[in-house]
């Protein structure tokens, strides 16, 4: 959207006095503000603090706020403080770099401490990770600039690995929520006193609640992008997709775990359920909540019923009297930014003690154990007397036996959260996703947008192309995430096999599928989406070149160097996979799949003296894992050492008895030794155990016939 129909903070303030009055000097006031003596809150009277190993020190010239610290090429700059990012609890500092680049300094200003901090306390970062302030994960135009200012086009080129990056208001104005104001200002300008609501603005008081939490998600929510820029139009699955809850992001029950904006968390909450918003409690403009205490929670709860020593067990004034202690436990992020839970569940110490997730309890009773919690909850308010979604949700997103049950229930039940419904979809793929391909299949088309979304993704990994013609009818699904995904996932189907009824949807989709591809292409995982389409066309250089490109945003993922070095292995180009193979081993030596693969590559070139060690190194690494001592044997036949590879084999099986692949290696090793009885055994064993297998019972008859 251009720049000339967002009017500024002062035109609203001219009707808006009051609203102007509580939101300056917020948090979205002063989101982002130009570095000076005004704005910067940190002390840069020659300060000096060191970290990891890092000196940064912070001074002025003139009017001007710089710093000296590790740069890029791991050498000291100086570096000047362009712009002040945030105002409490922490204020960080802004760097312009080459080629439109603007970074965020790794250390920040704690202005609770009145002191410097780094926000990696615990992480030695080199200067070539992408953690390193002066690299991707740190950078302003990729990862904050959307949500500090107001109508943000990161407008970011892979071709010349620029930016150009452009926003209206350098903060979060009152345009940032409420949308472009000039048509508004121009028709209470023209109606005067007969102005009435055109619907111009967006989160008016006329805003559904429900609809006003997924305004305010497009900043509140870790999420991915699927449009080129926020333009105030449809909704929030036509811009963005939210994180759902898996491990690393959340606990396995959906209580907060990494840094993921309130949103995630929110909507799993049975106050989402009944249409309390966001602004039931906080300040719309202030963005400060709207009472202290147990005050905020009495608009809703009775206080003469929950403010009260018999319903939470706590001495009056109390920590633990506090309904957010309890039912919003918090963490801290970025250092000092304690941020609270608002999934608002009540604590559960049971599954805590069942399954390790948290509680409130145990998270303030820092002395005592989950074992206490439980046996005092217990004691105070007797056994849990209703059933919470996380009590399914939990064995299926830990991938315990049977956890597929809880979740197909929580998926077939529309009463439960749809983020619930959604991350149960995602989370039933760990139990073989080909096996529930006809449930994937009816899934999409489920009432929830969010729903159909993730059993696409789902359906997209599965190697299997004889149902994508179901992903057709979503080109034309409302939201626009959705038809991204279904155009994804419809990728293994050859253009000129899309029915003409779909064609137009389809040409349609593919324009916004590469907006979105070339919105995230500064992010790893837009440019390994990229690779992976080259790859569902059957196009490998263009795989292999999409995962080299990848890997120069982050020369240290070993996640993508693994999957461009079996690439390379794929296309035969051996040298540059053992590269890569050997790269990973000299980054992570401890990581056992690594010398495993490189083992194979070096098997197949028929060098099978190093395959052999790589493979003990494997052994070394992971000796639980059964294909290393298959394989291993197999290289020592194909050695002539038959002591050893009948040696290595019964070490497999001392891990698993009963493994197939292992007795039947050892009973074609017996059979190719001379050892005809014992083979006999062996494979009368594997008949006994896997009756359907043909292949066994020919065996046997060939031993019956050299004996």
């Amino acid at each position: 959207m251009t720049d000339s129909i967002f009017l500024g903070d002062q035109k609203c303030k001219e009707c808006h006095k009051e609203e102007f009055k509580e939101w300056r000097g917020s948090h979205h006031d002063k989101a982002m503000q130009v570095a000076d003596t005004s704005t910067v809150l940190g002390d840069f009277n020659n300060k000096v603090f060191s970290s990891q190993g890092v000196k940064s020190r912070f001074f002025t010239k003139g009017k001007d706020f710089y710093v000296n610290t590790e740069g890029p090429d791991g050498n000291y700059h100086d570096y000047k403080i362009v712009y002040a990012f945030g105002v409490f609890p922490l204020q960080q500092y802004i760097v312009k770099f080459p080629n439109g680049r603007y970074q965020c300094l790794r250390t920040a200003w704690d202005c609770k401490e009145g002191k410097w901090f780094d926000l990696y306390p615990d992480f030695k970062i080199v200067n070539s990770e992408w953690l390193h302030w002066s690299r991707g994960g740190l950078n302003w135009n990729t990862m904050c600039a959307d949500c500090h200012s107001t109508n943000v086009r990161k407008n970011y080129s892979e071709e010349t690995d620029s930016f150009n990056t452009k926003f209206s208001i350098i903060n979060v104005s009152c345009e940032a929520c409420h949308g472009p104001g000039k048509q508004h200002v121009d028709d209470a300008t023209r109606l005067g006193n007969k102005y009435i609501d055109t619907g111009t603005m967006v989160m008016t008081s006329n805003t559904s609640p429900k609809e006003l939490v997924n305004q305010c998600a497009r900043c509140h929510m870790r999420r991915e992008q699927f449009s080129e820029a926020y333009d105030y139009k449809d909704t929030m699955l036509d811009h963005y997709f939210p994180q759902l809850i898996e491990e690393e992001r959340y606990h396995a029950d959906g209580q907060i775990l990494d840094e993921v904006y309130v949103y995630g968390s929110f909507v799993q909450s049975k106050m989402y359920q009944n249409n309390i918003t966001c602004t039931n409690c906080h300040n719309a403009h202030s963005l400060e909540l709207k009472f202290e205490g147990n005050k905020l929670c009495a608009q809703c709860h009775e206080p003469q019923k929950y403010n009260t020593i018999q319903h939470h067990k706590h001495p009056l004034n109390s920590k633990g009297s506090k309904c957010v202690n309890c039912h919003m436990p918090g963490k801290y992020y970025m250092g000092n930014d304690f941020r609270r839970d608002h999934s608002l569940r009540v604590p559960r110490p049971d599954l805590s003690l069942q399954y390790g997730t948290p509680n409130a309890c145990a998270n303030c009773h820092k002395d005592k154990d989950n074992e206490w919690a439980w046996n005092s909850f217990k004691k105070l308010y007797g056994e849990v007397d209703s059933i919470h979604f996380s009590e399914k949700l939990i064995p299926g997103i830990q991938g315990k036996e049977e956890g597929h049950k809880g979740l197909l229930s929580l998926i077939n039940n529309t009463k439960h959260p749809e983020i619930i419904r959604a991350s149960a979809v995602k989370a039933l793929a760990k139990y073989n996703a080909t096996i529930f391909v006809k449930e994937y299949i009816d899934l999409l088309d489920d009432d929830s947008s969010l729903v159909r979304a993730t059993s696409i993704d789902v359906l997209s990994e599965i190697n299997d192309s004889s149902y994508i013609s179901y992903f057709l009818p979503l080109l034309k699904d409302p939201k626009r995430s959705v038809r991204i995904k279904a155009f994804y996932g419809l990728t293994g189907l050859p253009k000129n096999e899309i029915p003409e009824t779909f064609r137009t949807n389809y040409d349609n989709v593919e324009k916004e599928f590469w907006k979105h591809i070339n919105t995230n292409s500064d992010f790893v995982g837009g440019r390994i989406k990229k690779a992976n389409y080259f790859l569902k066309k059957g196009d490998l250089q263009k795989g292999i070149e999409g995962y080299a490109n990848a890997l120069k945003i982050d020369e240290l993922n070993n996640s993508v160097r693994l999957t461009l070095a079996n690439l390379y292995y794929q296309n035969k180009d051996f040298i540059k996979s053992e590269s890569l193979f050997r790269k990973v081993i000299e980054l992570e030596p401890d990581y056992g799949p690594v010398y495993y693969s490189l083992a194979l590559l070096l098997a197949e070139q028929n060098r099978i003296d190093e395959a052999i060690i790589q493979l003990k190194k494997a052994q070394g690494k992971m000796p639980e894992n059964i294909r290393v001592y298959y394989n291993l044997s197999l290289l020592y036949n194909k050695k002539g050492d038959v002591v050893n590879a009948e040696k290595i084999l019964y070490q497999g099986l001392k891990i698993e008895n009963d493994n197939e692949s292992l007795l039947y290696a050892l009973a074609y090793q017996f059979y190719t030794t001379g050892k005809y009885e014992q083979s006999k055994n062996v494979i009368n064993k594997l008949i006994k155990e896997h009756p359907e297998t043909p292949q066994y019972v020919r065996f046997l008859e060939q031993l019956q016939t050299v004996q």
